[in-house]
């Protein structure tokens, strides 16, 4: 077991698989994930195994270790349900307190922080750490569009307040699931660029990616955007609609309005990733103009809020997905600030176990290794270090030899 040197968050892609996890296994998952939470926590600290949770490539590793499928999406909410249920009793001890879950969990992260401070009595800034969860949850679903539906929201945090993230959507036209890992320590804005690095495939399609660094302007011209009066900004997503039938292909002049909106056209548009054609306004099918009754409220709360930021654009009650990319479509007309089309995925990796791939789960073999650490854990918290040594001379052994671990 080594020490991570650079570490790497980003999202993984995964195949989507029904079925559950045999209670045989779940049963030796949360036992054996304890313990390796526990040998990280020893030998490097609760920061470092953040680090690793943030890590994609670790988290998948980590996953086939524990016996699961190396290339299911219920990877992710699996071993996050062994992480959270086998250190139950031992997170106060350990210093690493998780939080959140799959479907209504996900939705109960806030509380469970809370819970934790109270009964931990933490020094960490608990505000801070539920505003983080929301305002995650908010990027990945919310500004940055990609066709996944996040169902799975797991936070992960330690005493000194330094967090980590991994959360999952799915896409059920393509039967894949997208997982998003994020680590507070590396997210010096919410809203640029927040993902260190990102794995998997792309989605296909148009994305909006609000949160690109290259999308800094339409972020400032939605900004702008939100706090006209909402009258006038319904008024031109109104017009943006006439414009989306099949024939909309309006004339725009180089400085002037368009004919049919009456907006400024600064620039030549394009809508979200389709090129525009000459002086001719362009709307792109895969990202079509929401219903004004739908963000009549949501627009309301902005105007009223006038939020400083974009982060607190996105944290506004009401504002999602369809908010988010109307302040977008307006500000692209208005202003000619162009948003970010490019999905953040960068590259894919195939990994896997419990449907017997690459070969059955061996049990004795697993209780052996959940013996073998619990014993040089036990040793190692009397003094006798001597078996936790053996552990990592053979970790760092097998790093150099590149000898794969089985």
């Amino acid at each position: 077991m080594h020490h991570l040197n650079g570490s790497r968050t980003g999202s993984a892609d995964s195949p989507l698989h029904g079925g559950h996890c045999p209670p045989w296994l779940f049963a030796r998952m949360r036992r054996l994930a304890a313990l390796l939470t526990e040998v990280v926590a020893v030998e490097f600290g609760p920061a470092e195994f953040l680090r690793r949770l943030a890590d994609p490539i670790w988290f998948q590793a980590f996953g086939a270790v524990l016996g699961f499928d190396w290339h299911s999406s219920g990877l992710t909410t699996v071993v996050c349900g062994a992480l959270k249920e086998g250190t139950a009793d031992r997170q106060g001890e350990l210093g690493i307190f998780f939080a959140g879950g799959k479907g209504a969990h996900s939705r109960s992260t806030p509380e469970e922080i809370a819970a934790a401070g109270e009964r931990f009595a933490l020094a960490a800034p608990l505000a801070g750490l539920e505003r983080s969860s929301r305002l995650v949850a908010k990027v990945d679903s919310a500004a940055l569009q990609d066709g996944f539906q996040l169902y799975h929201h797991f936070f992960a945090f330690d005493r000194q307040g330094g967090w980590a993230v991994v959360q999952q959507g799915l896409r059920e036209d393509t039967a894949t699931a997208r997982r998003y890992h994020w680590l507070g320590e590396q997210v010096a804005d919410f809203t640029d660029e927040p993902h260190a690095g990102v794995t998997g495939t792309a989605a296909g399609g148009a994305v909006l990616n609000m949160v690109a660094h290259g999308s800094r302007a339409a972020r400032e011209a939605s900004l702008d955007v939100a706090r006209q009066p909402t009258p006038e900004v319904l008024r031109d997503l109104e017009a943006l609609r006439r414009l989306e039938a099949p024939a909309a292909h309006a004339e725009a002049s180089a400085g002037g309005p368009t004919a049919a909106t009456g907006v400024a056209a600064p620039i030549p548009l394009s809508l979200f990733g389709t090129p525009s054609q000459g002086d001719r306004l362009v709307l792109a099918r895969p990202h079509p103009i929401p219903n004004t009754r739908r963000i009549d409220a949501a627009l309301t709360r902005l105007y009223a809020r006038r939020p400083e930021d974009y982060a607190g654009l996105l944290l506004t009650p009401g504002v999602g997905p369809a908010t988010v990319r109307a302040l977008a479509m307006v500000a692209e007309v208005a202003y000619g600030a162009r948003p970010a089309t490019t999905d953040p995925v960068r590259y894919a990796f195939a990994h896997g176990g419990k449907d017997g791939h690459p070969f059955p789960v061996r049990r004795r073999l697993y209780d052996h290794s959940i013996q073998v650490l619990a014993a040089a854990l036990e040793k190692a918290k009397v003094g006798d270090t001597e078996q936790m040594g053996a552990l990592r001379r053979l970790a760092a052994w097998g790093a150099e030899a590149g000898v794969p671990v089985e």
